[in-house]
C-alpha cells in the first residue's frame, strides 16, 4: 500500500510538471489577459462604462456615450476571452456592454460602425449565433452603406461641415483605417445573402487600392476625394507625421483589411496587396530590432520617439491570418512580434497600467492624444492575436 501510494504520489507529481512544461507563452499570456481584465470588468461595472485608455494625467478615460469609434473594442475582447475561456462572465459581460451602444446602429453620419459593430456583435453572433446579434448587424450595414457614393467608389470617412475635419479643406476624405468597415459588410452578405453589402466592400477595397498606396506600398493616411468626378484631390495625413511619411497604424490598417479582403472574396489581387504591405513592414530598415513600430516610420526623433503596440497588434493579427493563405511564411515576423508584446516592456504587470493589458500605443500625436497609453483596442487586437497564435501552433 505504501508503495502504491508513493507511486501515486509520483506520477501526479510528474503529471503537474510535464503540464507545466508544456504550457505556452501564449497559453501564459492568455492566462494573464484573463486575470487582468477581470480586475477592468470590476471597474468598468463600477462605472457601468467602457474603458477606452488612459488621461494624460493617469486616469481613466472612458468611452464618449454620445459615440465613441472604440466602444466595440472592449465587449470584442469580452468576447474573445469567453472563447478562451468558456466562462459565461464574459459573455454577460460582453452583452452587458455592447447593449450601452446598440442605437448607434441608426447612425448615418460615421463610417466606423463596422469596427463598433462586427468587433461586438459580431463576434457575439459568431460564437452564439444569437439572431438578435446579426438583427443589429444588419442595421449598422444599412447605415454604412448609405455613406457609399458610387461616383468616388468608396465610403466617406468623415464629414466634412464641423470640428477639425472641417479647417483641412476636404470634400470626400477616405481613410486607409476604412478598410477595417469593410468586414462588417462582407460578413452579412454572407449572412443574408444580399449582395449590395459586399459590392460596397468590393468597390471600397478597389478604389482604395489603386489610389492610397505609394510604389513602395506604404499607405497615404487620407485620400481627398471630389464626389462629383470621383478624381484625386488631395493625399494628406491625419494622424501621422506627414503627408509622405507612413504613419504605422495605417500600415496595420492595410494589411489586416485585404488580408479580410481575400478571406472573403479569394480575389488574388487582394492576397498580393496583403502580401506587398507585410514586406513593407517587415523589411522597414527603421523598424526597431524587436518589430514594435514607431508610431510613424518617419517620425522626426527616431530613436526618442512612442512606439505604437496597437500598430503591432493588429499586424500581428493580420500575419497570423496571412500565413494561412500565403505561399510565403510569415512565421518569423509573427513570432517576433509576439514574443515582444509578451515581454515586460509591453505586457503590463497584474494590476497595474489601469488594467489594460498591453502597454505603449499611441491615438494621435499631431492631435496631442492618447501617447504612450493604453487602448482598448490594442487589447483587443491582441486577444484577437492569441486566439490565432493558439491555432498556430496547434496547427504546427
Amino acid at each position: 500500500m505504501k508503495l502504491l501510494c508513493t507511486l501515486s504520489i509520483a506520477i501526479l507529481l510528474f503529471s503537474c510538471m510535464a503540464t507545466s512544461e508544456t504550457k505556452t507563452q501564449t497559453d501564459r499570456q492568455i492566462e494573464f489577459s484573463e486575470k487582468q481584465l477581470s480586475l477592468l470588468l470590476k471597474d468598468a461595472e463600477a462605472a457601468n462604462n467602457i474603458p477606452r485608455t488612459l488621461t494624460a494625467d493617469g486616469e481613466m478615460h472612458w468611452i464618449h456615450k454620445n459615440f465613441d469609434w472604440t466602444e466595440g473594442f472592449y465587449p470584442g475582447s469580452s468576447w474573445y476571452l469567453y472563447e478562451l475561456t468558456k466562462d459565461e462572465k464574459w459573455r454577460m459581460a460582453a452583452e452587458k456592454f455592447q447593449a450601452i451602444f446598440e442605437n448607434q446602429k441608426l447612425r448615418l453620419t460615421n463610417h466606423d460602425l463596422g469596427f463598433v459593430f462586427n468587433c461586438s456583435y459580431g463576434n457575439g453572433y459568431r460564437l452564439t449565433g444569437n439572431e438578435a446579434f446579426k438583427e443589429v448587424m444588419i442595421t449598422a450595414g444599412n447605415s454604412l452603406i448609405t455613406r457609399f457614393n458610387p461616383n468616388v467608389g468608396c465610403i466617406k470617412s468623415w464629414d466634412v461641415d464641423k470640428g477639425w475635419q472641417s479647417t483641412r479643406g476636404w470634400k470626400y476624405p477616405v481613410i486607409i483605417d476604412n478598410m477595417m468597415n469593410l468586414e462588417l459588410l462582407f460578413e452579412l452578405s454572407k449572412l443574408t445573402g444580399d449582395d449590395k453589402y459586399k459590392n460596397v466592400a468590393i468597390a471600397h477595397a478597389n478604389t482604395t487600392m489603386k489610389h492610397h498606396f505609394r510604389p513602395d506600398n506604404s499607405s497615404y493616411h487620407v485620400i481627398d476625394y471630389d464626389p462629383e468626378t470621383g478624381a484625386v484631390r488631395n493625399r494628406n495625413t491625419a494622424q501621422g507625421y506627414a503627408h509622405e511619411s507612413s504613419w504605422a497604424r495605417g500600415q496595420a490598417w492595410g494589411i489586416y483589411g485585404y488580408t479580410l479582403c481575400y478571406r472573403y472574396t479569394k480575389d488574388p489581387a487582394y492576397l498580393a496587396m496583403a502580401e506587398k504591405i507585410a514586406n513593407y513592414i517587415l523589411n522597414y530598415e527603421g523598424t526597431p530590432e524587436d518589430g514594435i513600430p514607431y508610431w510613424d516610420y518617419n517620425a522626426p526623433n527616431i530613436p526618442n520617439e512612442p512606439r505604437d503596440a496597437s500598430a503591432a497588434a493588429v499586424t500581428a493579427s493580420a500575419l497570423i491570418e496571412l500565413d494561412g493563405y500565403s505561399k510565403t511564411s510569415y512565421r518569423a515576423g509573427i513570432d517576433k512580434i509576439m514574443n515582444s508584446l509578451a515581454s515586460p516592456a509591453y505586457t503590463a504587470k497584474l494590476g497595474e497600467n489601469k488594467h489594460f493589458v498591453l502597454m505603449h500605443s499611441v491615438g494621435s500625436i499631431p492631435h496631442n492624444n492618447e501617447i504612450d497609453v493604453p487602448l482598448n483596442y490594442a487589447d483587443y487586437y491582441y486577444l484577437e492575436a492569441l486566439v490565432r497564435y493558439k491555432e498556430l501552433e496547434n496547427r504546427k
